[in-house]
């Protein structure tokens, strides 16, 4: 799923990806509101994983393609450049903090060059919300690999999952946390700020950032999930709107399931201490 910048990289992914230059404030207690950082539970989840929440579905074989632009803004001279998106719910499940997720794996594009490719697990509770429970993101420069330094799972290293779309969500209600992972500075933090009918809008933020980050607005839309990202603020600006969204048939599933799971075995190598103490990525 679509992600805010972190670092100097121009990707969004999501749930991409959240690319924030983040701050020593971060603490492990530190949340988005006035109530604590939400506690995964695993006896809350169902053993066999399946998200049919109307604002975020994810059934496996979806792809969904988002185009735009990125405008970095930091050197004072405007800088725009092409983005692409590729978002795929696969065939696989892990197991991240207890709980057996589903594996989203995005691919993002700047200027037509491979830019990240993320393995992120989402798990949805019996209560109906969404949780984004880890991140494996890895990194290219001229479509060279050069590591994913921005991994978090929950339960290791103090990361915490958060909510990554809520059961109900309701304008006025206050800010919540989508995730936590002080190791790596990040602190992602959503509040709703208009739901009319069949759409919905939220606003997603760090507030230890500062103005350099900005916000950023993402819409869904019933039965489909994200359809368009907007940013307001910040020194790198991202518009993407959902071009389409197809189903995989049987063969290019499994095609999609074995790159993952080859992205999946790479991780063990890249981040032994962290990604490393996960079970395995398995098909259903």
């Amino acid at each position: 799923m679509f992600r805010k910048q972190r670092a100097a990289l121009t990707c969004l992914i999501a749930l991409p990806m959240s690319f924030l230059t983040g701050s020593p404030a971060v603490a492990g207690t530190a949340g988005c509101g006035p109530d604590p950082l939400p506690e995964v539970n695993a006896a809350d989840f169902p053993a066999h994983p399946a998200i049919d929440n109307k604002w975020l579905p994810m059934d496996p074989g979806t792809r969904s393609e988002f185009s735009g632009t990125v405008t970095d803004l930091s050197s004072g001279t405007p800088e725009t450049h092409e983005h692409r998106v590729v978002s795929i719910v696969t065939g696989l499940t892990k197991k991240i903090d207890g709980v057996r997720t589903v594996v989203l794996w995005d691919r993002d594009y700047s200027d037509g060059v491979l830019a990240e490719s993320e393995l992120a697990f989402f798990a949805q509770s019996r209560h109906g919300d969404v949780w984004l429970l880890g991140e494996y993101p890895e990194e290219f420069d001229a479509g060279e690999f050069t590591g994913a330094p921005n991994t978090f799972i929950s339960g290791l290293d103090d990361a915490l999952g958060g909510l990554a779309m809520q059961a109900h969500p309701r304008e006025g209600t206050d800010a919540y946390t989508q995730a936590s992972a002080p190791s790596i500075d990040f602190l992602d933090c959503a509040q709703v700020v208009e739901r009319k009918g069949s759409t919905l809008k939220i606003d997603e933020f760090n507030p230890f950032d500062g103005a350099a980050a900005g916000h950023q607005q993402k819409y869904y839309r019933s039965g489909v999930g994200s359809y368009k990202v907007t940013a307001s603020g910040g020194d790198s600006q991202e518009v993407l709107n959902l071009d389409k969204t197809i189903k995989l048939d049987a063969r290019a599933l499994a095609s999609v399931n074995d790159r993952a799971k080859a992205q999946d075995r790479h991780g063990y190598e890249v981040s032994p201490d962290i990604y490393g103490q996960t079970p395995r990525a398995v098909e259903r």
